[in-house]
C-alpha cells in the first residue's frame, strides 16, 4: 500500500509524497553512487524533497541507506536467497550464478551489487554501515553453506564435499562478478564466467 508524507517547503501549502517511490529513488543514488559518495543533495535533488521531510520521513542517512537495503533485497530480481529452494545443490548454485550475470549487468538499474560495493571502504563515520554490509554477506555465506550442508547431508554433494568451503568460493565469484559488472563487462562474459564455475561444480553422479 502506498504510504505518503506530509511535506511542508518553505512557502505555500504542504504536499504529501509517496515514501515508496522516494526510497526506491534513494536506492538508485545508493546503488550508483555508494553510501560516502553519495550526499544529502544527490539524495534530496533525486527524492524530490527538502532535508526537514527526508529526516521526517527517514532518519538520517545511515538510516536511509539501511532501509534502501531492505528495499534492494526485495526486489523482485533478487536472486540469492530465492536461489536457495531450488531442489538440488547444483541447481542453487546454477540459479545464483545465471541469476548474477542477468541482473549485476541490467541496463534498468545501476549495475554491480549494493551490498558487494555500497561501502567497501569508509570513514570512520561510515564503519557502522561497513559492518553493516560485512555481515549481511557474511549471512548469505552462512545461508548457502547451511543449505550446501543439507545437501550433503542428503547425498545430494560427493561425501568429500566441504560446504563452507563452497559456499566462500560461490561467494567470492559473485562478489567478483559484482565488480566485473562495474568494470563493464559484457553479459555474455559473465555468463562464461558463470559456467566455468557450474562445469567444476562438484555432483554425484546421479544428482
Amino acid at each position: 500500500m502506498m504510504s505518503t508524507v506530509t511535506q511542508t517547503p518553505c512557502v505555500g501549502r504542504p504536499r504529501a509524497f509517496d515514501t515508496d517511490d522516494a526510497l526506491a529513488k534513494a536506492l538508485e543514488v545508493f546503488w550508483r553512487k555508494g553510501f560516502e559518495g553519495t550526499s544529502l543533495t544527490d539524495l534530496t535533488q533525486a527524492m524530490g524533497i527538502n532535508k526537514p521531510s527526508l529526516y521526517a520521513a527517514f532518519g538520517n542517512k545511515e538510516q536511509l541507506f539501511l532501509k534502501a537495503i531492505e528495499l534492494y533485497e526485495q526486489r523482485p530480481c533478487a536472486f540469492f536467497y530465492p536461489a536457495l529452494e531450488q531442489k538440488t545443490a547444483y541447481l542453487v548454485v546454477e540459479s545464483m550464478l545465471l541469476g548474477a550475470a542477468s541482473s549485476l549487468v541490467d541496463k534498468s538499474h545501476p549495475q554491480g551489487c549494493l551490498i558487494v560495493q555500497g561501502a567497501l571502504t569508509c570513514s570512520e563515520a561510515g564503519q557502522a554501515i561497513k559492518d553493516t554490509l560485512i555481515n549481511r554477506r557474511r549471512d548469505g555465506e552462512i545461508a548457502l553453506c547451511e543449505r550446501l550442508q543439507r545437501a550433503k547431508d542428503e547425498g545430494d554433494l560427493p561425501a568429500d564435499a566441504e560446504p563452507l568451503l563452497l559456499a566462500r568460493y560461490v561467494g567470492t565469484v559473485l562478489q567478483g562478478m559484482a565488480v566485473q559488472a562495474t568494470s563493464g563487462i559484457c553479459p555474455n562474459e559473465l555468463r562464461k564466467v558463470a559456467e566455468l564455475v557450474l562445469a567444476n561444480f562438484p555432483r554425484n553422479d546421479e544428482s
